[in-house]
């Protein structure tokens, strides 16, 4: 189980890395990784546990597993186990990247439709997500 605090991390742990992995995954599905997206990656896991000492590093690990990995299962085990309050932060950072451009391709929304099911985030509270986000970037 993630533990979400702000005190400073030696060294980044596992859980920490996998949810910064499914974020960068996300980034990367429409095959467009931009500097605006690792930005709300880097704000988004700054809030969860990063520091700036050893933000470069988590981010540089993340991407490596991200890159070897063929299933978002690897990534979606903690992000499962931990509070719902925290999950839906995820979940709005995740829509945040999609839509950090102004639109979702079908490679993105396919994503969060799985990520909803593996997650256990009801359809209709995916929904809202979406649309605050949406509308926050119009």
């Amino acid at each position: 189980m993630i533990f979400f605090k702000k005190d400073k991390i030696d060294k980044p742990d596992d859980d920490l890395i996998k949810i910064t992995a499914l974020l960068i995954h996300a980034a990367k599905i429409d095959e467009n990784y931009t500097k605006k997206e690792e930005e709300i990656i880097k704000k988004a896991i700054l809030k969860i546990g990063a520091t700036n000492e050893n933000i470069d590093n988590l981010l540089y690990q993340a991407n490596k597993i991200e890159e070897n990995s063929n299933q978002i299962l690897d990534f979606t085990k903690e992000v499962k186990n931990i509070d719902n309050k925290k999950k839906i932060q995820i979940i709005e950072t995740l829509w945040q990247i999609i839509y950090s451009n102004n639109e979702a391709d079908m490679y993105e929304t396919s994503l969060m439709r799985r990520l909803a099911g593996l997650l256990y985030i009801d359809n209709k509270i995916m929904g809202d997500i979406k649309d605050k986000i949406k509308k926050e970037n119009s």
